[in-house]
């Protein structure tokens, strides 16, 4: 895949009418399901979603998510013929919704590059950091070894598209001389990255509590300091 590069320089001045960083629009919306069998599809992965949650993956069973979804298991099994199959459907759904939802940039964006990542990196690492998105990666982690394809379902539809999305933006601050030459997808996947430095892996490895809205807030603001210290432009000769 082409990456974006830019090689600019100069520097527009932010504008402080920027947004309250923190300020996500309410909670994260589910992504449209396609229209033939739309209904049973939903019902299908919240039952299944519910069922992993609760038991883990090799602990679920076709026959328990197929009660929670309030289907046949005959059913469940025309929609997914293995639960493999099933719970890499999840993922992508969950993932590519969440994604969609928090790397969303507005016009105004386009002056207000602090606040901007600042309100980008809090609202993915509070979802990051909830109890339930936490259950379900070191679910990924674990069977990720035996089921490739799970693993690579949850890095491309999660840490690969968030990174995507945002190194459009990224790209685009680096070709009006807001940020220095780059690599944007690379420069996305490294925020994203300090942004998950220190609280976040205390909390996977139960460490520390899930959910902690200060911690989340400390370590993305320091996210933000060396990011834009690593990429602020060189000044004029």
């Amino acid at each position: 895949m082409t990456r974006n590069v830019f090689k600019v320089s100069g520097m527009n001045e932010m504008d402080r009418s920027c947004p309250a960083p923190g300020d996500q629009g309410g909670a994260v919306a589910a992504a449209p399901i396609p229209k033939a069998g739309a209904l049973k599809m939903r019902q299908i992965l919240d039952g299944a979603r519910q069922i992993f949650l609760a038991h883990g993956f090799d602990g679920a069973s076709m026959n328990d998510i197929a009660r929670a979804a309030g289907v046949s298991k005959g059913t469940l099994y025309v929609y997914f013929p293995s639960k493999v199959g099933l719970f890499e459907a999840l993922i992508r759904h969950d993932r590519n919704s969440q994604a969609e939802q928090l790397f969303q940039f507005r016009p105004q964006d386009d002056d207000c590059l602090g606040d901007v990542l600042k309100r980008i990196g809090f609202g993915l690492m509070r979802q990051m950091c909830k109890a339930d998105h936490l259950a379900h990666v070191r679910m990924v982690i674990g069977v990720a070894a035996k089921y490739p394809q799970i693993g690579k379902a949850f890095f491309e539809a999660g840490p690969k598209s968030g990174a995507l999305r945002l190194g459009d933006y990224l790209a685009r601050q680096a070709a009006a001389g807001r940020l220095a030459p780059m690599d944007a997808e690379l420069a996305a996947d490294q925020f994203i990255q300090l942004c998950q430095a220190g609280y976040y892996k205390e909390a996977l490895f139960c460490v520390s509590e899930p959910e902690d809205v200060s911690a989340v807030r400390q370590a993305v603001d320091a996210a933000v300091d060396a990011f834009l210290r690593a990429y602020r432009p060189a000044p004029a000769a």
